[in-house]
């Protein structure tokens, strides 16, 4: 038995926790993580880092490493339609390889204009990187295959019990902080009695209902299938729908089907499980299984807090998704990023307490947003029927499969072609911003506009085909002066230090960036996320302590 002292105690080590433990660590602030499984994912679970989040792993030095990740740097990562994955073809939504958006990012214009592209990888093999660079970090402690058993909020701190899987052995650790991010279920939630609330199951002819999951080896699959590989595969038809990525692209997938009526995984055997699995291929293939589960699908659910006490939920903890549109691992991530900066800022006495009750007035609005988002791209595919005569081999059954290929080619760009769902989320009635009377662009998941107004991501330029803006920010505040000659920012900059903020002032004079931010200086936060914009006519004193939480 030991008695340990730590600033944060994270319960759950899925990448919510461990992107909430290094940005602690990295800011020098102690932190103890503790997961009861005994190792990171073995299972893929989610499969698509958004481009919001590699731009979160390029501020952390790590986006090279992630996107090394996964499947070949070649392999096409396209959303590709079939009746059955070697019979037809439906449709094919195209999107760049990793090598492809390493080369382009630099050149991409409009809403796609970002530092990082999308990138399909496992999140079995990004929680791996995480946990790697989280333990390099002198001031936190990873630990899985423990639990946390209990804990108290005893208003000026937290006490946390762990008890190691298996054994008796238990630590008691006193934090300031306690953070629930142990998933769907999480064992912090349901003992502070607060509930989820939403769409608590849809069903639907897919994505609606309970879906059985194989995680298997089948490197035939790409000889008996006559089409170019795809990242996402998915198959209509009235027998059997199902999705499937590819893990490793040599043979690794996870393949989802939704059970029927009367159907229960548990009744089904490892046999009848890959009968399952060569239906929809419609070929006889090998396949091994390395593991299966179930899950349910038709969830939108959004905590009805985030906070009590000493005590924040973050990820799964607070937001249960169905995972069209690949938002729920995404969303767990900008969740911890929102969060540490500024348990960081008050653990560091540089901001007010009171600044972490803006976590939750900003990232539950954030939450509500995007689980709607990705249940109105699981009605879309989960609603749209298989017509009779889909898999006819003759003219009427060509007839209906270009129709199908039609809509399912428009679901998709719709689904994964989402530029507004990835920057386009904005805190503008945040307290700690302040913010401006303005219009906004309708908040539509295909439509970005870069909007430099304070409340959302700071619009993005490459400063040339190496240089993303962003790389030229402070990890914490950032003063971006864009025409010191007129504003030098100086009385902003007197008033952060005399707070003890850590602020890189950072000078451009490109026309181009002035017209994108509008204002000759902007104040942006260790998120990236515009917190004001003005120039030397400012009260200073007032814009320093509103951001720090002073004036809440």
């Amino acid at each position: 038995m030991t008695h340990e002292a730590f600033d944060v105690v994270i319960a759950g080590g899925g990448p919510f926790g461990l992107v909430l433990a290094i940005e602690l660590g990295r800011r020098g602030v102690s932190a103890i993580l503790f997961d009861e499984k005994a190792s990171t994912a073995f299972n893929p679970q989610a499969n698509a880092t958004q481009a919001r989040t590699m731009e979160h792993f390029r501020r952390l030095g790590i986006a090279d490493e992630i996107r090394a990740l996964g499947m070949p740097e070649d392999f096409p990562t396209d959303i590709a339609y079939f009746t059955r994955y070697a019979h037809h073809e439906l449709a094919r939504f195209r999107l760049p390889s990793a090598k492809e958006a390493r080369e382009k990012i630099s050149t991409m214009t409009g809403p796609w204009n970002a530092a990082e592209l999308p990138h399909r990888v496992s999140q079995k093999f990004v929680e791996r990187v995480l946990r790697e660079h989280a333990e390099s970090l002198p001031t936190v402690s990873v630990n899985y295959g423990w639990r946390i058993t209990r804990f108290e909020d005893a208003g000026h701190s937290v006490t946390v019990a762990a008890t190691q899987i298996g054994t008796e052995n238990t630590r008691f650790v006193t934090a300031k902080y306690l953070i629930g991010g142990d998933g769907a279920k999480s064992f912090v939630r349901r003992t502070l009695g607060i509930r989820y609330q939403g769409d608590g199951g849809a069903v639907r002819d897919f994505f609606g209902g309970k879906m059985f999951a194989l995680y298997l080896r089948c490197p035939q699959f790409y000889e008996v299938v006559p089409f170019a590989p795809a990242w996402m595969n998915v198959a209509f038809n009235s027998e059997r729908r199902a999705f499937m990525a590819a893990v490793d692209g040599k043979g690794e997938f996870a393949f989802h089907t939704q059970l029927k009526d009367g159907e229960r995984e548990e009744d089904i055997s490892d046999v009848q499980a890959l009968e399952i699995f060569r239906s929809v291929v419609g070929y006889p293939v090998e396949a091994e299984i390395l593991s299966r589960g179930s899950w349910t699908a038709g969830f939108a659910l959004v905590a009805e807090k985030f906070q009590a006490g000493r005590v924040f939920l973050g990820g799964d903890a607070v937001h249960l998704f169905t995972p069209a549109g690949g938002l729920g691992y995404n969303t767990a991530v900008d969740d911890a990023v929102n969060l540490g900066w500024k348990l960081a800022s008050v653990i560091k006495g540089v901001a007010s307490p009171s600044l972490l009750s803006s976590y939750e007035l900003e990232r539950r609005p954030v939450a509500i947003r995007n689980t709607g988002f990705a249940k109105a791209f699981a009605e879309s595919i989960g609603n749209y029927l298989p017509e009779a005569n889909l898999e006819a081999d003759s003219e009427l059954g060509a007839s209906v499969r270009r129709e199908a290929g039609a809509y399912l080619e428009a679901h998709g760009r719709s689904e994964f072609n989402i530029p507004g769902v990835t920057f386009g989320a904005r805190y503008d009635h945040s307290p700690i911003i302040l913010s401006e009377q303005t219009d906004t662009e309708p908040d539509l998941p295909e439509v970005y506009v870069p909007n430099a107004a304070p409340g959302g991501r700071a619009p993005h330029v490459w400063l040339d085909t190496h240089t993303s803006l962003f790389d030229r920010f402070g990890f914490e505040w950032t003063l971006l002066r864009l025409r010191p000659w007129l504003s030098t920012g100086d009385e902003l900059i007197k008033a952060a230090r005399e707070a003890g903020m850590d602020l890189a002032v950072v000078d451009i004079m490109e026309d181009q960036l002035f017209e994108l931010y509008r204002e000759p200086v902007v104040l942006i936060r260790p998120d990236q996320i515009v917190a004001w914009r003005g120039d030397d006519g400012c009260d200073a004193s007032r814009v320093i302590k509103t951001v720090l939480g002073h004036l809440m």
